[in-house]
């Protein structure tokens, strides 16, 4: 099965810290395969620590620095760096550089639901006092399958 999704086709979702996550390919386009979506992220962005129990993730870092930590161990990624993250791993990140381009990859596909559900599509009219709350986070990470561990790093 092939799909092919033009940037105006790939949906948008308004993330932590004033950030962009665009979903590049979800499971449904994938036959369940994998979720490709892409953070437009500024300095001081960072997700709570989690794993995830579903899937195994990359992140390759386009643009810009951030500090990563994977099982408690910190490590610089750079420009251009890449990540391979397994299931029921713990790790963390948090953005260095003034912007940062992520492309993440996860492998069986699904994640985008979470995303989804804690996010608010750009597309839509943004409700007033609208925030990823960590409530929400939570909420949206337990039906997902990831295991919120700590605050961010």
């Amino acid at each position: 099965m092939t799909y092919l999704a033009q940037p105006d086709q790939q949906q948008k979702l308004e993330w932590l810290d004033g950030g962009q996550f665009a979903v590049l390919l979800d499971s449904a386009a994938t036959d369940e395969q994998l979720t490709v979506g892409r953070f437009s992220v500024a300095k001081g962005e960072a997700p709570p620590y989690h794993m995830h129990t579903r899937e195994d993730e990359i992140f390759m870092l386009i643009k810009g620095t951030a500090l990563l930590w994977s099982d408690d161990k910190e490590m610089e990624l750079s420009e251009g760096g890449i990540v391979y993250l397994p299931k029921n791993v713990p790790h963390g990140y948090r953005i260095t550089s003034d912007t940062a381009d992520l492309l993440m990859i996860c492998t069986p596909g699904g994640i985008e639901g979470m995303f989804r559900h804690a996010g608010r599509d750009l597309s839509t009219a943004r409700p007033e006092g609208f925030e990823i709350s960590k409530d929400r986070m939570a909420e949206a990470a337990d039906m997902y399958g990831q295991i919120i561990l700590g605050p961010p790093r």
